[in-house]
C-alpha cells in the first residue's frame, strides 16, 4: 500500500535524531521541572502532564484508570513471585515484557510503582550470578523506566547507589583488582554497562563525590598509563554532576575541579583525555545551570582561566590543520589507553561537538553581554578563527565536525530558549537568556551557516540546514533576509545547479517559520511559483525536494483565495508589484541586506499584500498538477521495486504531498484539481507510473471520499468492462512476471479503484452494488498477473469497509472553516488537547457488506480451490502448460487477502476455539499433546508432561484493553465469519497435503500456500501480516521530523497530530493481539510447516520456515509441538547424508526462535547437539558454513543455569504484594530447582558420551565436539568429570594443530577454575561476587603521615630484600592510603584445595609426566604455519605456566629435573630462532610460576634459569630472535615487584657502554632490553642514577642502533621518574584548588633534571663550534645531536612533554635550528626538523609562553641564517592559532610586528613565508583584533608603497650602447625590496579573506592601490602583484557577479586589463 519512504526521510533528515535513548545526556538540566504537581490520584505519575490525551480521542470507551492500575499491580506481584523463587528467564522476563508493553501503551505508573521498579531493574541488572541475557534485559527495561528526566527528579524522587555499578566496571577495567583471570564465568557487555551509568548516573548523589574520589583516585598512576586512562573514564562514567541542594563547600564544583584540572594536564597529547574531560565538565555546566547553590558567572560555572584552557582544548580537537603544524594529539599516548577503551562513549551517538556544545551553552548567560572575557566572546572568537573552513571550496577532515558542533550550538540553545520560556526549567533570573544575547548568539553564527547550507558533503549540508532552521526560529529578521537574498537569485536560474537544491532544501526548513513571520509570509506564493520549474523527470533529486518544500508549505497554510469577496484588493497586482522591489531592493544592497517588516510595514498593508498574493493559487493549483503528470509521463521504467532507486523515492513522496496539498485546497480549488485527475486517469495509461498515479488518486479521494467518489467510480468501473470486453484484456495467463501491453490498461484501472476505495470511510456505500459487481465479475473473466490487482481490490475495498481510523484531513477545525479563513490563520498552531477528530467506525450495513463481499469472493476461492485439488476441474495438471499451477495459486492468494482484509473482524477469542470440542476448560490446554498426539520416537520420559512443555503451553493471564471490536459472541455475522475462517484453515491443509504427494517439484506454489498459512495464523484483530503499525508509524516519523524543535512538544501541524491518534489506536490494537492456544486445526497447520520446513526445495523451505517463525509468535505451546519432527527430520538427514534435511532442520532449530525453547528443554538439546556434531562432517561447503555459524548457538545451550543470584531482599520485597504469596513463591522455586537438577544432569550424561566420540572422531568434528564439550563439562561445584580432564591434558599434545591449541585453552580455563574455586573458598556465592581469597595477600599499614614514608617507599626498591612485595604500580603514585595491598614475600601456606580441586589436579598431574612435556615442547619448536604466528606466544606460556605451578607443588609425574633436561635438549645449541621462541616460553612460564612458591624452591628455580637467561642476554641474542626474549621479560616482569626478579633487573641495570666494542646489535639489543624492564616496572625501578650518568657521557657513540636504543631508553628514564604521592586524597584536592583554579602545573623539572639538560646543551654547543663546515664524517656533534634528538622526540610525543617546556625558547630553539643547517646529515637535518615542529603542540598554560613568543621573535629579527628566520615562521602561526585563547594582547601585537617586519627581509623565500604567515594569522584573529590590526597594516603598507616610487626611466636622447648587465646599485635594491615588502603586506591582507563574499570594503581599495602603483614593476614586484590580482578573482569564480558590486565604477575601470584580460590582448 502506502511505499516505503525511509530514504526521502533518510535525505530530508539523516541528522541524529534528539529525542533518543542515546542522547537523554543531551536533554535540559537536572533539577529542572521540579514544580510541585497536584496531588490528585493522577499526577501523582507524572511531573508534567502530558501533552496529548491520547485515550480521549479513540471514537470508543476506554478502560478507566483504576483498571490500568490494577492491571501493573497484577504484573508486578506476578514479577516478585518470579524474582523472588528464582525464575528469572522466561519468569521475571515475561513480566517486564508485560510492563513495557504496559507502558508502551502510555499507561503511567505512579511515582512511588515507578521508583520501587527502578530500584529493583537496577539491581537485577547489576546483579552477580544471573545470566547475562536477562541482565541485557533487566538493564534496557531500567532505561525505558528512567528514559526522560521529568519522570522523576534526580536525587528528590530517587537516589542510586553507585558501587554495583563500579564493582561491575571493575572487573573489566581493573583485572588485577578483580582477582584471578574468569574464564567460564561469561562477563556483561561493557557497551551495557557504559550505557547504564549514562542513565544511572543522574540519580548518584553528590554527597558520595568524597567517597567516590577515595576509591578511584587512588588507582592514577602514568607510571604504568592505563591506569591513569582508566581512572578518568570511570569518573566520567560515574561522577554525579547534579548540583548539591545544601551550601556544603566541599561538594561545589570549584572545590574539586582544579583537582580535575590537574589530572587532565598529567596527560597531555592525549586526545581521548580531551573528549572525556570535555564530556564531564559540559555534563557539569548543564546540571549545575539550575542550581541557586553553585556560584555563576560571565564563564558559567568556571573560571577566566579554566575557560580559556578548555576553549584551547576545543580548537585542539577541532582538528583544524594549520601550516605545516603536526597534530596536537600524538597516537603513541592514546595507543597506552590498553583496557580503558572499553569505557569510552560510543563516539556516534555521543560526538565531541555535542560535548562542546554543551558546555558552551548551559554556560551563557546575561552576564555574557558585557564582559569582553565571557565564554560568548569567546565562542565568536573560536567561530571567526575557524570561519574560513566552513567555505565550501575547503572542505576536509574538519568538515562534520565543525558543522556538527554549529548544529549542536543552535540546537542546545532552542532547547534552552524554549525550556525557559514554558517554565519548563526553572532558573534564578539572572541567568536567563535574554532577547540581546539570543540576538548576539544568532548574528555570531549566521555567516557560517550560509556557507553550509553549500557545502559539497552531504551530512555537512544536512547539518547546516538544521542550524539554519533553528537560528531562523530564534531570530527570524536576522536570518530570512539572507536567505531570500540568496534564494531568489537561485531560484530564478541565476547561479549554479547545485544552488537550486540547496536553496529548495533551505526553503523547506524555513517554510513554517517564514509563513509565521510578518512581511515575509507575502514571498511565499511567489516561491512556490519559483520552487516549479524544480519539478523535472530529468532531476529526480531536486523534485524530490521540490516537492518535499510544496508539502511543508500546504501543511502550514490554506491555499484558499483571500481576495474573494473584498473590494480594497482584487487579484495579485499589488504583490507582484511589492515582490519586484523587494528583489531589487536585495540585488541592490547585496548580501549584508536589512529588511525590519516588523516596523517598515503597516499592518494593514501587510495584510492588502498578503491578501492579493493569495490570488495565484488557482493557476499554482493547475500548473502543479500539469508539471506533476507531465513528471509521470516521462517516469523511466521502475526497476526493482523497494530498491531504493531515484524513481520509486519520487513516487513515495507524491502522496506525501498531494495528501495535504489536495485537503488545504478551497472547495473551487479542489473542483479544479478533481476534473483535472479524473481527466488525466481516463484519458492515459502510463504503465510505470501507475502506483505514483494511484496514491494521487487516493490522497484526492480521502480528502472528500464523496464528491470524488462519485466523480471517479463510475468512470472506472466502466474503463474496466470496456477493457476487458473489447480489448480482451486478462483473457489468457502469461509467463514472467511483467504486464502484457494488453492488460496495461485494465491493471491502471483496477489499480486506480483499488486506491479510490481504501480509507475512504463510508462513502463507498453509495456505491455499493457496482463495486460488489464488478469484484465479481473481474473473478470471473480474468486470468493471469492482472488477478493479483483484483484480490488487491477486493482486499482493499474489505479494509475500508472493516477498519476503525481517521478520515480527516483538514488543517483547521470545522469552526474556523464555518467563520471564514483569513491571513492570521496562517501557520497556526494547532491544541493538541483541543481537537476534534471525525473517525470512520464500521456501521452494520457496512459489516454486513463486507461478509456478505468474503462469502462471494471466498465461497468462490474455496470451490475452485477444492475443484483443483480434487480433479473436478475443468484445468488439468497434465503437459507441460501451468495454467493449473497459475489458478491455485490465484485462488490461494485471493484467499490471503481475503482473510486479512477482515482481519480485523476476527477475535482471538473464537480463533482459539476448537470446532469439535466445546466447553473446554483452560487447565486442558495442554492435556491433547501429552496423551496421544506427541510424536513416538520420543524416550519414556514424555509419558509425563515435562515441566518445560508447561511452561511453554501455559497460558499466562494477558491483559486486553479496548480497542474498538465490533461484534459480539453470538452475533450471527460474527459465527458466520469464524465458521468461514475455520474451512479455510482446512483447505489450506487439504492442498498442502495435496501438493506435497502429488505436486511436490511445483516450487511456484508453494510460496502463496505458505503466505496464505501465514495470514491465517497471525492476521487476527489487526493485519499484523502487512506491517500495518510499522510502517504507519515510520511514514508518520518522517512527517514530523521537519517540524520537531527541540524544547517545543508536539507543535505540528493538525493533520500530523490526527495521525498520532490512529497510530496510538492501531498501538491497542497490536498490543491485544496477544499469543492464542492452539486448537486442533492449529496443531494440524504447524506440523504442515514443520514438515515442509525440511523439504528438499531451497525455495519451499524458506517460505515454510519463515511462515512457521510467525505462526508460532502467534500460538501458545506451538513450540514444542514442532521440535520433535524437526529434530527427528534431521536427524534422518544427518543418518541418511541428505543434506537438504540437514539444513532445513538446521535453520528452523538452531537459527530460529526455536533455539531458546531447546537450551531450555533438555530432551532436545541432547539431541540437537549430537544432530549437529554428526552434521559437522557432511561434505558440502554450505552445510559446513551453517556448522561454523551454528558453534556459537549450541555452545549456548551448554551454558550453566543460575545457580544462585545475589540480590538485595529489601528492594525485591519493595514490590511485594500485599496478601501472602509465599506458597505460590515455594512452588516455583521447587520446580524451577528441579528442573535446574535435571537440566545439570543430562548435560553431565551429555559432556561423557562427547568425550568418547571426540576421542575418535575427524578432527574436524572432533574441534566442534571439543567446543561443545567445554561450554558442557566445566562446571563451579564438580570442575569437571575425570573424562573429560583425561580428554583436555591428552588433547593438549594432539597431533593436529587446531585441535591442540582448542584443548590447551580448555586446560588452561580449568586449571583458571580450580585455581577461582580454591581462592573462593569452594563458595560458590564467593566465586560470583569476587570475594577471592589469596593466602599470600596482605594489607600493609601505610605511614603516610610521616614525611620520609614516599622516599624509604622508594629506596627500598633498590634492594632485593623485603619482607612484602608491592604488584601494583598505583599506590602511592598520586595520593597514599591507609594501607595498601602487597603479597608476603615467603608464604608459608599455600592456597587450599578441597577434595575435589585435589582430585582433579592428581588426575591431571598424573598425565603430565616427562613424556608429555617432551611431546608439547617439540611442538613449540616447530615452525609456525604463517610469519604472523612467529612471535612470543602468550598461550604456550600460559598453559605452561600452570601445568609448571602443578610440577612445583609435586602434584605431577614429571620432576622438575626433567624439565631442565627436556628445556636443555629443545634449546640445542641456541642457533636457531625457533629453539630461542620455545626456550623463552618455557623459561618465561617457569619463572612466573615460580612467584608465590615457597622460598626454597623458588631459589631452586632461579638458580637453575637465571644463568641461563643471564648468558643468553650477554652473547645469545640476535635479531631474529630479540623479540622473543623482550616478551619473555615483559612476561616476567609487567605488573611486578622488581625483587621479585632481583637478579635478571639487576643485571640489566648493571649494563654499562662498551665503547671498545663494535658488535653494535649487541649493545643496543641490551639496552632494549633495559628499555622494556624500566618501562614495565615504572616508577618501581630505582637504579637508573648510573645508568643515566652513562648514557649521558656516552651520547655520541658512533653506533645508529645504539644511539637509537640509548635516546629511547633516557626518554623512558625520565619518564617514569615522576610521581605525585600526596598524604590523601583531601590533601591532594585542597592542594591544587589553593594553587590556582586549573590545579598546579606538573612534570616542574628538577633542579638536576634542568643541570643536566643544559650540560648536554653546552657539550653540543662546544662539539658544533669543533666540528668543520662542511665535513662529510660524523663528528661528536652529529652523533650526541641524533641520541637526544631521539631521546627529545619520544619526550615530547609523550604525555611529561611539558617537563620540557620551559626550555625551549633559550635552549633547544636555537639548538634545533642548528643542526637543521647541517647539509652533510640528512639524519640530523629530519629529526632536528621533526622535534622542531613538536613545539608548539606542546600545551602550555597561560602565560607560561611569553619566553618561546619573545625567543622566536628574536630569532626571526635576529637570526643571521635565513633559513633560520624562515623556519622560525612556521611555528609562530602555529603557536598564534594554537594559543588563540590563552596569548596576552601584548604578545599577539608583538607577534603581529615581528611578521610585519620580516616582510622587509632581503631574502626572497623569508618575504614570501612572512607574507603567507600575515594572512593566515589576520584569518584567525578574532574580529576585534582584526580589524585593528587590518588599519594598521593597510595603512603602513600602504605609505611604503606611495612613499618609495620606481625612479623614472632617464630619457637621454643618445643613449650609450647597451652592455646588457647592469648592476643594480644597493639605493635600488633597497628601494625594489621596500615595494615588495609593502606589494606582499597588502596581498597578505586580501589573501586573508579568500572567501568572504562580497569582500570586504576595504579591499577594493587595496587592490586598486596595486594595480595603480606597482602592477607594471619589473621583476618579482610586478609578479607578485599579477598574483595577488589573479588569485583574488579564481578563488571568486562562483559568486563573481556579486562581488563585482563591491567596487566602484573608477576601481573597476581600473582594474580592468589587470585583473580580467581582454580576449584580444
Amino acid at each position: 500500500m502506502d511505499g516505503v519512504r525511509e530514504q526521502l526521510s533518510e535525505m530530508v533528515s539523516s541528522l541524529e535524531r534528539r529525542d533518543g535513548l542515546v542522547n537523554s545526556g543531551a536533554t535540559s538540566p537536572g533539577v529542572g521541572g521540579s514544580k510541585e504537581p497536584d496531588m490528585g490520584n493522577h499526577s501523582a505519575t507524572r511531573n508534567r502532564p502530558r501533552t496529548y490525551p491520547y485515550f480521549r480521542y479513540l471514537p470508543y470507551k476506554v478502560e478507566d484508570d483504576t483498571q490500568r492500575q490494577k492491571n501493573l499491580q497484577d504484573i508486578i506481584n506476578n514479577l516478585y513471585i518470579a524474582v523472588e523463587a528464582g525464575d528469572f528467564s522466561p519468569g521475571a522476563l515475561h513480566w517486564t515484557r508485560e510492563i513495557r508493553n504496559w507502558l508502551g501503551l502510555k499507561f503511567d505508573p505512579t511515582k512511588e510503582q515507578r521508583i520501587r521498579l527502578v530500584k529493583l531493574y537496577y539491581e537485577l541488572a547489576l546483579a552477580p550470578g544471573l545470566d547475562v541475557t536477562a541482565a541485557e534485559r533487566f538493564a534496557s527495561m531500567f532505561m525505558v523506566l528512567t528514559k526522560r528526566k521529568h519522570y522523576l527528579r534526580p536525587n528528590v524522587d530517587l537516589i542510586l547507589e553507585w558501587k554495583p555499578l563500579f564493582r561491575e566496571l571493575k572487573v573489566f577495567v581493573l583485572p588485577s583488582e578483580a582477582g584471578t583471570v574468569h574464564t567460564t564465568n561469561i562477563k556483561r557487555n561493557i557497551r551495557t554497562l557504559t550505557k547504564l551509568c549514562t542513565f544511572a548516573q543522574l540519580y548518584f548523589e553528590p554527597q558520595v563525590i568524597p567517597a567516590m574520589l577515595e576509591e578511584i583516585l587512588p588507582r592514577f598512576s602514568t607510571s604504568f598509563a592505563e591506569e591513569a586512562f582508566v581512572v578518568v573514564g570511570l569518573l566520567n562514567l560515574l561522577f554525579p554532576t547534579a548540583p548539591p541542594t545544601s551550601v556544603d563547600e566541599r561538594l561545589l564544583p570549584q572545590h574539586y575541579l582544579p583537582a580535575l584540572f590537574h589530572l587532565w594536564s598529567l596527560m597531555n597529547r592525549s586526545r581521548a583525555f580531551d573528549t572525556t574531560f570535555l564530556d564531564l565538565l559540559s555534563r557539569l555546566a548543564r546540571d549545575s545551570l539550575a542550581s541557586p547553590n553553585v556560584p555563576f558567572s560571565d564563564c558559567g560555572i568556571y573560571t577566566q582561566e579554566q575557560t580559556s584552557l578548555i576553549f584551547t582544548a576545543i580548537l585542539r580537537m577541532l582538528d583544524i590543520p594549520v601550516g605545516q603544524a603536526t597534530s596536537p594529539y600524538s597516537g603513541s599516548v592514546d595507543l597506552s589507553a590498553g583496557l580503558a577503551v572499553l569505557l569510552e562513549r560510543d563516539q556516534k551517538k555521543h560526538p565531541t561537538a555535542h560535548h562542546i556544545a554543551r558546555w558552551i551553552v548551559m554556560s551563557l548567560s546575561p552576564a555574557c553581554l558585557d564582559s569582553p572575557t565571557s565564554i560568548l566572546t569567546k565562542l565568536e572568537g573560536l567561530i571567526q578563527a575557524v570561519e574560513t573552513f566552513f567555505h565550501p571550496s575547503n572542505s576536509g577532515g574538519w568538515t562534520k565536525t565543525l558543522h556538527q558542533l554549529v548544529y549542536y550550538l543552535a540546537d542546545f540553545f532552542v532547547m534552552r530558549w524554549n525550556r525557559e520560556s514554558s517554565g519548563e526549567m526553572e532558573l534564578p533570573d539572572e541567568r536567563k537568556l535574554n532577547e540581546p544575547l539570543k540576538r548576539r548568539f544568532v548574528v555570531c553564527l549566521r555567516e557560517v551557516v550560509f556557507m553550509g547550507i553549500y557545502s559539497k558533503s552531504g551530512t555537512a549540508m544536512n547539518f547546516a540546514l538544521s542550524t539554519l532552521q533553528s537560528l531562523a526560529f530564534l531570530e527570524p529578521d536576522l536570518i530570512l533576509p539572507g536567505v531570500l537574498q540568496r534564494i531568489y537569485p537561485s531560484l530564478q536560474g541565476l547561479v549554479e545547479v547545485h544552488r537550486t537544491t540547496s536553496s529548495l532544501r533551505a526553503l523547506q526548513v524555513l517554510s513554517r517559520i517564514m509563513v509565521r513571520t510578518k512581511g515575509f509570509r507575502c514571498h511565499v506564493t511567489t516561491m512556490l511559483g519559483l520552487a516549479l520549474p524544480g519539478i523535472d523527470a530529468n532531476d529526480l533529486e531536486k523534485t524530490l525536494y521540490t516537492l518535499s518544500y510544496i508539502q511543508s508549505v500546504c501543511y502550514s497554510i490554506p491555499l484558499y483565495d483571500l481576495t474573494e469577496g473584498r473590494d480594497d484588493v482584487s487579484g495579485s497586482m499589488l504583490a507582484s508589484q511589492w515582490i519586484t522591489s523587494e528583489v531589487e531592493r536585495m540585488e541592490q544592497d547585496g548580501i549584508n541586506v536589512e529588511v525590519d517588516y516588523q516596523n517598515g510595514l503597516g499592518d494593514k498593508d501587510e495584510e492588502l499584500i498578503l491578501r492579493s498574493s493569495t490570488s495565484t493559487f488557482a493557476e499554482f493549483v493547475s500548473t502543479f498538477l500539469g508539471k506533476v503528470f507531465t513528471l509521470l509521463e516521462n517516469l523511466p521504467d521502475a526497476a526493482r521495486v523497494r530498491s531504493g532507486s531515484p524513481e520509486e523515492n519520487v513516487i513515495n513522496t507524491l502522496p506525501a504531498t498531494f495528501t495535504p496539498l489536495f485537503a488545504a485546497l478551497s472547495p473551487e480549488l479542489y473542483n479544479i484539481a478533481l476534473n483535472k485527475v479524473a481527466d488525466f486517469v481516463s484519458n492515459h495509461v502510463i504503465h510505470q507510473a501507475r502506483d505514483a498515479m494511484a496514491f494521487i488518486c487516493s490522497a484526492l479521494c480521502k480528502v472528500n471520499p464523496t464528491k470524488a467518489l462519485k466523480r471517479l467510480v463510475p468512470i472506472l468501473i466502466q474503463s474496466i468492462r470496456t477493457e476487458i470486453d473489447e480489448n480482451g484484456a486478462a483473457s489468457t495467463r502469461n509467463t514472467g512476471s511483467d504486464v502484457l501491453p494488453r492488460d496495461r490498461g485494465l491493471v491502471w484501472n483496477i489499480s486506480m479503484l483499488s486506491m479510490c476505495v481504501v480509507h475512504v470511510g463510508d462513502a463507498v456505500m453509495d456505491h455499493k452494488k457496482a463495486l460488489f459487481d464488478i469484484a465479481d465479475y473481474m473473478q470471473q473473466k480474468c486470468k493471469g498477473i492482472p488477478t493479483v490487482h483484483v484480490s488487491n481490490y477486493v482486499h482493499h475495498l474489505l479494509l475500508n469497509l472493516t477498519g476503525t481510523y481517521i478520515c480527516d484531513y483538514s488543517l483547521y477545525e470545522k469552526d474556523v472553516y464555518a467563520r471564514g479563513l483569513g491571513p492570521n490563520d496562517w501557520g497556526m498552531i494547532p491544541d493538541p488537547q483541543r481537537l476534534n477528530i471525525a473517525w470512520h467506525v464500521p456501521s452494520r450495513d457496512e459489516i454486513e457488506f463486507a461478509v456478505e463481499l468474503f462469502k462471494s469472493q471466498g465461497g468462490n476461492a474455496v470451490r475452485q480451490l477444492t475443484a483443483l485439488t480434487d480433479g473436478t476441474s475443468h484445468i488439468k495438471r497434465i503437459g507441460t502448460g501451468k495454467e493449473w499451477s497459475d489458478e491455485l495459486s490465484r485462488n490461494l492468494v485471493l484467499l490471503r487477502l481475503l482473510l486479512s482484509g477482515v482481519s480485523v473482524l476476527f477475535d482471538a477469542e473464537a480463533a482459539s476455539r476448537d470446532t469439535n470440542v466445546s466447553g473446554r476448560n483452560d487447565e486442558d490446554v495442554d492435556m491433547p499433546l501429552a496423551n496421544g498426539h506427541a510424536p513416538e520416537d520420543l524416550d519414556a520420559e514424555t509419558s509425563l508432561v515435562s515441566i518445560e512443555e508447561v511452561e511453554e503451553n501455559e497460558a499466562r493471564p494477558t491483559y486486553k484493553y479496548p480497542a474498538g471490536y465490533l461484534l459480539a459472541d453470538g452475533d450471527p455475522l460474527y459465527e458466520e465469519l469464524h465458521d468461514l475462517r475455520q474451512k479455510a484453515g482446512e483447505l489450506l491443509h487439504a492442498v498442502h497435503e495435496f501438493l506435497v504427494q502429488k505436486q511436490q517439484d511445483d516450487v511456484a506454489c508453494f510460496g502463496p500456500l505458505y503466505t496464505a498459512y501465514r495470514s491465517w495464523f497471525i492476521d487476527v484483530g489487526i493485519e499484523r501480516s502487512a506491517h500495518v503499525l510499522d510502517r504507519v508509524t515510520r511514514l508518520l516519523t518522517a512527517d514530523i521530523h521537519p517540524y520537531k524543535i527541540s524544547g517545543l512538544r508536539k507543535e505540528y501541524p493538525r493533520p500530523l497530530l490526527l495521525r498520532r491518534a490512529n497510530v496510538y489506536h492501531l498501538q491497542r490494537l497490536r498490543h491485544n493481539s496477544y499469543p492464542r492456544p492452539k486448537t486442533e486445526l492449529t496443531r494440524t497447520l504447524l506440523l504442515d510447516l514443520a514438515q515442509s520446513s525440511v523439504s528438499s526445495y531451497t525455495e519451499v523451505r524458506r517460505n515454510a520456515q519463515s511462515a512457521g517463525e510467525a505462526a508460532l509468535k502467534a500460538i501458545i505451546g506451538g513450540r514444542p509441538l514442532v521440535i520433535p519432527p524437526l529434530l527427528q527430520a534431521l536427524e534422518e538427514g544427518v543418518a541418511q547424508n541428505d543434506f537438504a534435511l540437514i539444513k532445513g532442520g538446521m535453520y528452523a532449530l538452531i537459527f530460529g526462535t526455536l533455539s531458546r525453547t531447546i537450551a531450555r528443554d533438555w530432551r532436545y538439546a541432547r539431541r540437537v547437539i549430537k544432530a549437529y556434531i554428526s552434521a559437522t562432517t557432511a561434505d558440502k561447503a554450505s552445510v559446513q558454513k551453517l556448522c561454523s555459524a551454528a558453534t556459537l548457538p549450541i555452545m549456548d545451550f551448554g551454558r550453566p543455569l543460575e545457580r544462585l543470584v545475589v540480590l538485595d531482599r529489601d528492594i525485591v520485597r519493595s514490590i511485594s504484594p500485599s496478601e501472602d504469596v509465599s506458597d505460590k513463591v515455594r512452588k516455583v522455586r521447587a520446580k524451577v530447582s528441579k528442573k535446574r537438577a535435571n537440566v545439570e544432569i543430562k548435560m553431565a550424561a551429555l559432556s561423557d558420551d562427547l568425550v568418547d566420540l571426540a576421542k575418535i572422531s575427524h578432527w574436524k568434528k572432533a574441534s566442534r565436539t571439543a567446543a561443545v564439550i567445554i561450554s558442557l563439562g566445566l562446571r563451579f561445584e564438580s570442575v569437571a568429570s575425570e573424562k573429560l580432564v583425561d580428554l583436555m591434558v591428552r588433547g593438549a599434545i594432539e597431533s593436529h594443530p587446531g585441535l591442540r591449541s582448542l584443548y590447551g585453552q580448555a586446560l588452561v580455563a580449568l586449571f583458571s577454575l580450580i585455581d577461582t574455586r580454591a581462592s573462593a573458598q569452594h563458595k560458590y556465592e564467593n566465586y560470583i561476587t569476587d570475594n577471592l581469597y589469596h593466602p599470600a595477600k596482605i594489607k600493609i599499614q601505610t605511614k603516610r603521615d610521616s614525611p620520609d614514608w614516599t622516599s624509604d617507599y622508594l629506596a627500598s626498591f633498590a634492594s632485593p630484600e623485603a619482607d612484602y612485595y608491592v604488584d601494583h604500580e598505583h599506590p602511592g603514585w598520586l595520593v597514599w592510603e591507609k594501607t595498601m595491598t602487597a603479597y608476603k614475600a615467603n608464604p608459608e601456606t599455600d592456597v587450599e584445595y578441597d577434595d575435589v580441586e585435589q582430585g582433579t589436579l592428581d588426575q591431571i598431574g598424573k598425565i603430565l609426566d616427562r613424556e608429555w612435556f617432551s611431546i608439547l615442547f617439540d611442538y613449540f619448536k616447530q615452525e609456525p604455519r604463517d610469519a604472523g604466528a612467529d612471535r612470543f606466544r602468550m598461550t604456550n606460556a600460559l598453559l605452561l605456566y600452570y601445568a609448571f605451578q602443578s610440577l612445583l607443588h609435586g602434584s605431577t609425574a614429571a620432576t622438575f629435573s626433567d624439565i631442565k633436561e627436556e628445556t636443555a635438549r629443545i634449546f640445542g645449541d641456541g642457533t636457531d630462532k625457533h629453539q630461542h621462541r620455545a626456550a623463552a616460553e618455557i623459561l618465561g612460564a617457569l619463572l612466573s610460576s615460580a612467584a608465590d612458591v615457597r622460598l626454597e624452591i623458588r631459589t631452586e628455580v632461579w638458580e637453575y634459569v637465571f644463568p641461563i637467561i643471564q648468558r643468553i642476554f650477554a652473547d645469545g641474542l640476535t635479531p631474529e630472535n630479540s623479540s622473543y626474549w623482550i616478551s619473555c621479560l615483559h612476561m616476567i616482569l609487567h605488573g611486578k615487584d622488581p625483587r621479585r626478579s632481583w637478579p635478571i633487573v639487576d643485571s640489566l641495570a648493571s649494563f654499562r657502554l662498551d665503547m671498545s666494542s663494535n658488535a653494535a646489535f649487541k649493545e643496543s639489543s641490551k639496552i632494549q632490553l633495559l628499555c622494556q624492564c624500566v618501562s614495565d616496572l615504572g616508577w618501581h625501578f630505582q637504579l637508573e642514577k648510573p645508568i643515566i650518568d652513562d648514557f649521558l657521557t656516552h651520547i655520541d657513540h658512533p653506533y645508529k642502533g645504539v644511539r637509537e636504543a640509548m635516546g629511547g631508553t633516557l626518554a623512558v628514564l625520565y619518564r617514569t621518574r615522576y610521581h605525585e604521592s600526596y598524604k590523601d586524597v583531601e590533601t591532594f584536592i585542597d592542594s591544587q584548588r589553593k594553587s590556582s583554579s586549573i590545579g598546579m602545573a606538573p612534570y616542574q623539572p628538577s633542579e638536576d633534571f634542568s643541570k643536566t639538560i643544559h650540560e648536554i646543551f653546552d657539550r653540543l654547543e662546544k662539539w658544533r663550534h669543533q666540528r668543520e663546515p662542511g665535513q662529510q664524517t660524523p663528528s661528536s656533534y652529529t652523533s650526541g645531536g641524533k641520541t637526544v634528538l631521539l631521546w627529545l622526540d619520544s619526550a615530547l610525543s609523550s604525555y611529561e612533554c611539558t617537563e620540557l617546556l620551559r626550555f625551549f625558547p633559550n635552549v633547544f630553539m636555537e639548538q634545533l635550528l642548528h643542526m637543521m643547517d647541517i647539509k652533510e646529515d640528512q639524519e640530523l637535518q629530519g629529526l632536528a626538523y621533526h622535534v622542531f615542529r613538536h613545539l608548539p603542540n606542546i600545551p602550555h598554560r597561560l602565560g607560561e609562553d611569553t619566553e618561546l613568543v619573545d625567543a622566536l621573535i628574536r630569532i626571526g629579527r635576529k637570526s643571521s641564517l635565513w633559513h633560520q628566520r624562515l623556519r622560525v615562521l612556521i611555528n609562530m602561526q602555529v603557536i598564534y592559532f594554537r594559543r588563540l585563547f590563552l596569548l596576552p594582547q601584548t604578545q599577539q601585537q608583538d607577534l603581529f610586528e615581528c611578521v610585519a617586519s620580516m616582510l622587509e627581509d632581503t631574502q626572497l623565500e623569508v618575504r614570501l613565508g612572512a607574507s603567507s604567515t600575515l594572512s593566515g594569522m589576520i584569518r584567525c584573529s578574532p574580529v576585534e583584533t582584526r580589524q585593528r590590526m587590518i588599519e594598521e597594516l593597510n595603512e603602513r603598507f600602504t605609505k611604503m608603497l606611495v612613499d618609495s616610487p620606481l625612479p623614472k626611466k632617464a630619457k637621454s636622447t643618445v643613449s650609450a650602447p647597451s652592455t646588457g648587465t647592469s648592476t643594480p646599485t644597493p639605493e635600488h635594491s633597497k628601494l625594489v625590496l621596500t615595494r615588495h615588502a609593502a606589494v606582499l603586506g597588502l596581498g597578505a591582507l586580501v589573501q586573508a579573506f579568500p572567501y568572504s563574499s562580497p569582500p570586504p570594503s576595504w579591499i577594493p581599495g587595496v587592490l586598486t592601490t596595486l594595480a595603480n602603483k606597482a602592477n607594471n614593476d619589473p621583476g618579482m614586484v610586478g609578479k607578485s602583484v599579477k598574483s595577488i590580482l589573479s588569485d583574488f578573482k579564481k578563488t571568486r569564480q562562483d559568486t563573481w557577479q556579486m562581488d563585482l558590486k563591491a567596487f566602484t565604477q573608477e576601481q573597476a575601470e581600473d582594474l580592468d586589463g589587470v585583473l580580467w584580460r581582454s580576449y584580444f590582448v
